[in-house]
């Protein structure tokens, strides 16, 4: 395997950051429901992540466009590169749409949104509870579509690697190709 199959650095390393933007994001939001206690503390980490992830994916979906991917490996039938297409472009929709719903729904609620210290980020939905339930359900909805989307997009890379082995993970990852030379056994 060569370079020429990977996704550019700049589209790896956006690639693993947001991995693990998202992941800490739905571990801390599955936090703040079951505790109580550390409610105020977790939403002043989850509601900065998320603004984060949201501008990472329209830095990455950015950069998507303006950068061809790799070719998909030789193996991947027809339907394996649609699933991977459109599944691709669900994450992407989800990548923006749960942080703007995220937003929206505390602005509904008529809180600030504090990125750091003094940043504060512009309320882009009325206070009003019937919104502010209605971008919390759609928040649930979007966040649920995203695990079961992200832990898919993990099952397909997994499958890929471990038993078709055609270097999908190969193409985002940092390390080179070695060749695998089979040991003798005594």
């Amino acid at each position: 395997m060569n370079s020429d199959i990977k996704f550019t650095v700049i589209a790896r390393c956006l690639h693993w950051i947001m991995a693990v933007l998202v992941l800490a994001a739905l571990f801390i939001g599955v936090f703040m429901v079951a505790s109580i206690g550390d409610f105020h503390l977790l939403v002043t980490i989850h509601e900065p992540l998320g603004f984060a992830i949201l501008v990472f994916a329209l830095i990455r979906i950015g950069w998507r466009v303006r950068h061809r991917p790799p070719p998909w490996p030789a193996g991947m039938t027809r339907l394996d590169r649609l699933v991977a297409k459109y599944s691709e472009r669900l994450l992407y929709a989800l990548l923006v749409l749960q942080p703007l719903f995220g937003w929206a729904l505390v602005s509904a609620s008529g809180q600030p949104i504090v990125l750091f210290g003094s940043w504060y980020l512009p309320a882009i939905a009325p206070a009003n509870i019937t919104v502010f339930a209605a971008l919390l359900r759609a928040h649930i909805i979007a966040a649920y579509l995203l695990y079961a989307t992200f832990a898919a997009h993990l099952g397909g890379v997994l499958w890929h690697t471990l038993v078709v082995r055609d270097g999908v993970l190969f193409r985002m990852t940092f390390g080179r190709a070695r060749n695998r030379v089979p040991v003798p056994m005594e």
